[in-house]
């Protein structure tokens, strides 16, 4: 037991990425054992997007953390910068989408795409900092020139990912398109098994993504803590505030005091506590601009699994002209009707799709403000469990499936309307169980426990959360997400007019950089309120969103019929 105990003190990170391996493995030979009944082109478009997912979240997983750590920037002036960051990736999808439908050729836009991304990730590698003998400062010119060029990188990691994203998923479907114009030469038997794949097959490409996911928030976490021990540092997430507020004050408080002795690796070393915040900052946060030289290498992998493989990819079809048929005035107004019903329908569900992606992604936001100061981190560095998602998508994914095929098989099958509404109720349920967790550990607002040193956590009683508050909390809000994310889009491609598609999906995108767009809301209320009355306003609208659904769930069955 002392030697499990020692190795989990001394090696948490390894271990945990260890056993995560361990359990996506399985699936991940499983999925591609079923990949070679498909397009043969798929396992390599999933490979070349499996890639950039790297490359993607790992940036993602410490963004806001690291806008926060390096500019000294308050929560909720980060959360705007990652909120409009985010916003901007489904904006400029559309405008992705708009290339490669104006010059039909996806390929050359795809690469371009991660081109780039990779410069944008080459940039954000750079780690710059603004001096004045040789002490950080903020709120100078080079601060905010330094500032300004970062939310420039970010621009191109959302545009370069506007031309891939889309792109790649169009190719995908042009593969099952010819796949199925294959298998209807052979007849009817063999044309409904090969739409039954289409289903699966972009299952297997949603399982890469997730793969990548699983795997990229361990990279900074792991070259951050490396690049501080070379430099007689240990990591602490408390101490980036810590400095930067000593830098502007000049008080030594007694938290600093405690954390500062906590954060070194020999104490004897610091002789000025103006150059060791400075130094921690700069340490700090130089091991994470290196973690962006693996996105930047992973976009040029996912490119040169493209480019050996670009043959295999067939562009999607331009659109034929339509035949011009006449209608009477009768039919008209019927198609009308129907139109009007139809996008009527998928509005409201885009207005619940806009409250979902607020709460949802709050993983990047209030959920990342609350590991990194009520969670203790200690073993786990709060970026980890960004990991959490995307391995319980990869583990829960085939038991949705089956209960919901199952449940079919028994003549009780549950539509896609009822099955968003119970997506919202089960968000709901992270967000309940975050606040009756807080409201019992009498947590304050994330100003106030950050303020807080050992003493008077003590004399109030209160103590960091254990871990496994965040893998419930993300338990419940990835089985809310399986219920609502595919199923959305499943609900978009049923209602959508048939001229009207790729509009439709486009709105999709909309509501989901709408919702994107808000996010920052998350941090500011934790700060600002007890934390129970953030989780309680996120409770709220998933609440009030699911008994919204729930009041138009046979209306819209109606209308998808």
């Amino acid at each position: 037991m002392d030697f499990l105990a020692n190795l989990w003190q001394n090696h948490s990170t390894a271990v945990i990425f260890i056993a995560i391996l361990i359990l996506v493995i399985p699936f991940l030979i499983y999925y591609l054992k079923k990949a070679k009944e498909h397009p043969k082109g798929l396992v390599a478009a999933a490979l070349s997007n499996m890639g950039e997912r790297f490359g993607y979240y790992i940036m993602n997983a410490i963004l806001l953390l690291f806008i926060v750590s390096k500019f000294g920037l308050p929560d909720g002036t980060a959360g705007i910068i990652y909120s409009v960051f985010y916003f901007g990736i489904y904006v400029l999808s559309l405008v992705g989408g708009i290339i490669a439908d104006r010059t039909q050729n996806y390929n050359r836009t795809i690469q371009w795409g991660l081109v780039i991304m990779a410069l944008g990730y080459v940039a954000l590698a750079i780690p710059l900092f603004s001096k004045v003998d040789g002490i950080i400062t903020n709120g100078n010119g080079a601060w905010w020139g330094i500032l300004i060029f970062t939310c420039f990188a970010l621009l191109c990691i959302a545009f370069g990912n506007g031309l891939f994203k889309g792109n790649l998923q169009a190719l995908v479907g042009q593969m099952y398109d010819n796949f199925e114009a294959e298998a209807a030469k052979q007849g009817p038997e063999a044309l409904a098994e090969a739409k039954d794949k289409r289903d699966s097959g972009f299952q297997i490409f949603y399982v890469f993504i997730n793969i990548g996911g699983v795997i990229a928030p361990f990279v900074a976490p792991v070259l951050r803590t490396w690049w501080l021990k070379v430099h007689n540092f240990i990591y602490n997430a408390d101490m980036p505030a810590l400095c930067h507020q000593y830098l502007a004050d000049g008080q030594e408080t007694t938290k600093f005091t405690e954390t500062m002795a906590n954060s070194v690796i020999d104490p004897s070393a610091i002789t000025n506590l103006t150059q060791f915040s400075s130094d921690y900052i700069e340490v700090y946060n130089t091991g994470i601009h290196y973690a962006f030289i693996a996105s930047m290498l992973a976009m040029f992998i996912s490119l040169i699994i493209f480019f050996m493989n670009k043959n295999k990819f067939p562009q999607p079809a331009k659109k034929m002209a339509k035949e011009i048929v006449d209608y009477t005035a009768e039919e008209k107004q019927a198609m009308a009707k129907e139109i009007k019903q139809r996008m009527a329908a998928l509005f409201a569900v885009l207005g619940i799709a806009v409250f979902f992606w607020l709460s949802f992604h709050q993983n990047g936001q209030s959920l990342s403000v609350f590991a990194r100061d009520f969670v203790d981190s200690s073993a786990i560095a709060p970026e980890i469990w960004q990991a959490m998602n995307p391995l319980f998508v990869i583990i829960l994914t085939p038991i949705v499936m089956i209960l919901f095929a199952s449940l079919a098989r028994k003549g009780k099958p549950v539509s896609t309307p009822r099955k968003i509404a119970l997506g919202m109720g089960i968000a709901g349920c992270a967000y309940l169980f975050l606040m009756a967790f807080s409201i019992i550990e009498h947590y304050p607002s994330g100003d106030e426990f950050r303020a807080m040193d050992a003493a008077a956590m003590a004399s109030a009683g209160l103590a960091k959360a254990a871990p496994w508050v965040m893998i419930v909390t993300y338990f419940f809000l990835t089985v809310a997400e399986l219920f609502i994310s595919p199923l959305g889009l499943s609900f978009v491609s049923k209602v959508a007019p048939r001229h009207m598609v790729g509009l439709c999906q486009g709105l999709w995108l909309g509501a989901t950089a709408i919702g994107n767009l808000f996010i920052f809301v998350g941090p500011i209320m934790l700060n600002a309120w007890p934390i129970w009355i953030c989780w309680g306003v996120f409770l709220a609208i998933c609440l009030v969103s699911m008994i919204v659904m729930f009041s138009m769930v046979k209306w819209l069955e109606k209308v998808t019929q």
